[in-house]
């Protein structure tokens, strides 16, 4: 049976991954809020519905790749996972999501880097996009992982 067919998986993906992608997603998007020219926006209520935004679309990305890699690896029941193929390909898919999705909306205007962003040279995209891309679902996988989680 495939893993979506177990309502443990979505139990772990609903439950546990998600709220801790969404609690890591946060806290990145305003620690990387000074790499961009959002930062300078003289209106705090503009700025703090782009954070919202950014959260929950970072929520809707890590989710989706974790979807994916679990069709992808062709997962069964959560117990019989395999977590380590199942981790690379979130990251992989995250990773070339948001290449993509840099390079559109830094050149359509969407958004803009600040002179503090770091940009990775070949790619044009930031490195703290990149970093979120390949640290917070890892996190939010591990932490959603762990049994002795009081927030469990």
């Amino acid at each position: 049976m495939n893993w979506h067919m177990h309502k443990d998986s979505w139990s772990f993906i609903l439950k546990r991954y998600l709220p801790r992608l969404l609690l890591l997603s946060l806290a990145w998007e305003i620690l990387q809020l000074p790499l961009y020219t959002l930062a300078s926006e003289p209106r705090a209520a503009w700025v703090a519905y782009a954070i919202a935004h950014c959260t929950v679309g970072d929520a809707m990305i890590g989710t989706a790749a974790l979807v994916g890699a679990l069709t992808i690896c062709q997962a069964n029941e959560p117990a019989r996972w395999p977590r380590a193929k199942i981790v690379v390909w979130m990251v992989l898919l995250t990773v070339s999501y948001t290449i993509l999705s840099e390079r559109y909306n830094v050149a359509h205007g969407s958004w803009a880097y600040s002179s503090w962003m770091p940009i990775i040279p070949l790619i044009g995209v930031g490195l703290s996009p990149l970093l979120q891309w390949l640290l917070i679902p890892i996190a939010a996988w591990r932490w959603a992982q762990d049994k002795k989680d009081p927030c469990s």
